[in-house]
């Protein structure tokens, strides 16, 4: 496990490899910023929003879908201005968690309270012209999201359950059918966190307080612990050329001072070779991107507002 950008962030969230700029995404929720990483020369390109970000999701075409605390906005990096395409029922004390596209490119993304009350999150789906809609409530910290390589399953987590769950899932519509527990983790091993899913059906869940990213077979068995060298590990996706490597976010979050003091590399982005490949991010499908393809919300411009 290697360092693959010092961040000390605050809150590391929402690695996402963009593979069409051959670049990592993630972000700083309680920081409010957003990182684009060249991990070939090691450039950072910090964004900061003034506002919290869940994840960042390239966009087929160009541009970065946000979850920003209360709405969801494309970024155009030309120009640094967003524009929002849909907003988030909730009201002020509940921000966007994680995120990610399923593979016909419809936007998955959770909510969470900030105070972590029981139900107070939720689970929501953005089909480009069909709007932002409810897919799951009742949740208190919505958390990682992937897809079988069939995309017939689609795992998910409720992180204070302590469990990964599984949904049937209809890749032509994105709706969800019955709900299982593939895994489930031990007060002792930490809090399931982010996900990621390898090209051979392998789950990849970051333990947050747990100092590791386990991976579970298609079977729900555990099958590798991967340590890392901080204890509030939060999520982790696949990148590289050749999808190999394994990036994993942290958190400085939660840690008294003298944790901090033996924990330095707290807060960085990690890099490590999985000895499995997976797929980068899905991109959101805006409207008209792929024949037959999903329709996008088109914002306006009073929409508009400026990152910078």
């Amino acid at each position: 496990m290697e360092v693959a950008l010092r961040l000390d962030a605050v809150l590391g969230e929402g690695p996402r490899w963009d593979a069409a700029r051959g670049r990592l995404l993630a972000v700083d929720i309680e920081g409010r910023v957003l990182h684009r990483l060249d991990p070939g020369t090691g450039e950072d390109r910090p964004l900061e929003l003034g506002e919290r970000i869940g994840v960042a999701m390239p966009v087929e075409g160009g541009g970065l879908l946000l979850a920003l605390e209360r709405r969801l906005a494309v970024l155009d990096e030309a120009t640094d201005i967003l524009q929002t395409v849909a907003e988030f029922p909730h009201g002020e004390g509940v921000r966007t968690n994680d995120g990610a596209c399923d593979p016909a490119g419809r936007f998955f993304v959770g909510t969470m309270a900030l105070d972590e009350r029981p139900g107070g999150g939720a689970l929501y789906r953005l089909t480009p012209g069909e709007g932002l809609e409810l897919v799951c409530g009742a949740a208190t910290i919505s958390n990682g999201l992937g897809w079988s390589p069939d995309g017939r399953r689609m795992y998910y987590v409720d992180s204070p359950t302590r469990r990964v769950d599984v949904f049937a899932f209809d890749p032509e519509t994105g709706g969800l059918g019955g709900r299982e527990t593939f895994a489930r983790i031990a007060e002792a091993d930490g809090i399931p966190d982010g996900l990621a899913v390898d090209d051979e059906g392998g789950v990849w869940v970051a333990l947050y307080g747990g100092g590791a990213v386990r991976r579970f077979r298609p079977d729900g068995e555990l099958d590798r612990v991967l340590g890392v060298p901080a204890t509030n590990v939060t999520a982790c996706c696949f990148g590289g050329a050749d999808g190999r490597s394994l990036f994993v976010t942290t958190a400085r979050q939660g840690l008294a001072e003298a944790e901090l003091a033996r924990e330095p590399l707290a807060g960085s982005l990690f890099v490590t070779d999985a000895g499995v490949a997976g797929p980068p991010a899905r991109p959101f499908v805006p409207e008209g991107a792929h024949a037959g393809g999903t329709r996008s919300t088109a914002p306006s411009e009073a929409d508009e507002t400026s990152a910078r």
